[in-house]
């Protein structure tokens, strides 16, 4: 499944220094960045990171394997950029600032995110292989997976506890339990619309979960 190029376009680069500016046409370090960042998220989606290979990374990206191991100097760094990349897509996306937002309004907030991510199949192929591979405490994704999670469901817990402090949801609802529900619902319905787009559409199985959830919960 293909990667568009515009699913790059508008995300800040990557931490690191500048390169000097080389090759092919490319105008400086930074876009040639951009460029393997692109190919390798693409690699790594249809391959996972064991399948994934430095050499047609570089071949693709018009390089030798020396160059681009000058910008990236292994495939694991190489992989934590682009996962990092990821994460702060989905970060400005979601817009989390003003956390805890309250229980409805962050899961408007994850239902906006399963509708933009129909738009953007390579993402959502990447953190799926490259999750469940991170299973296996040897990957190098795993320390991201598991904090990742983490992250993701303490952000959705205080949201939660919020809306029981605040009266909007029931006292008796166990905001962890909730919100691990609510990614394990995103994530399934991830893997089965990326297995058959046809006939599971992701985005509006998940608004109808929110839709039910919320009416079980409210006060």
């Amino acid at each position: 499944m293909d990667v568009r190029p515009d699913d790059l376009s508008d995300a800040p680069p990557p931490r690191a220094g500048r390169a000097r500016p080389r090759g092919r046409g490319y105008a400086s370090g930074d876009a040639r960045r951009t460029r393997i960042l692109n190919i390798a998220l693409q690699e790594f989606a249809e391959n996972g990171y064991r399948g994934t290979s430095l050499a047609r990374i570089a071949e693709r990206a018009e390089l030798t394997q020396a160059g681009l191991l000058h910008h990236f100097r292994s495939k694991q760094e190489l992989l934590v950029a682009v996962l990092d990349l990821r994460d702060r897509m989905d970060m400005a996306h979601l817009d989390l600032a003003e956390l805890p937002l309250g229980g409805a309004a962050v899961l408007a907030k994850f239902t906006e995110l399963a509708e933009h991510n129909q738009a953007i199949p390579g993402l959502v192929q990447l953190f799926t292989v490259l999750t469940g591979e991170a299973v296996t405490t040897d990957h190098p994704a795993h320390g991201w997976a598991r904090d990742r999670y983490a992250l993701l469901r303490a952000s959705v817990t205080a949201s939660l506890e919020a809306g029981v402090a605040s009266g909007e949801l029931r006292a008796d609802v166990d905001p962890a339990a909730v919100a691990a529900q609510v990614f394990a619902m995103m994530d399934g319905l991830q893997l089965q619309w990326l297995l058959d787009p046809e006939h599971v559409d992701m985005a509006t199985l998940f608004a109808d979960y929110v839709e039910h959830l919320l009416r079980r919960i409210r006060a």
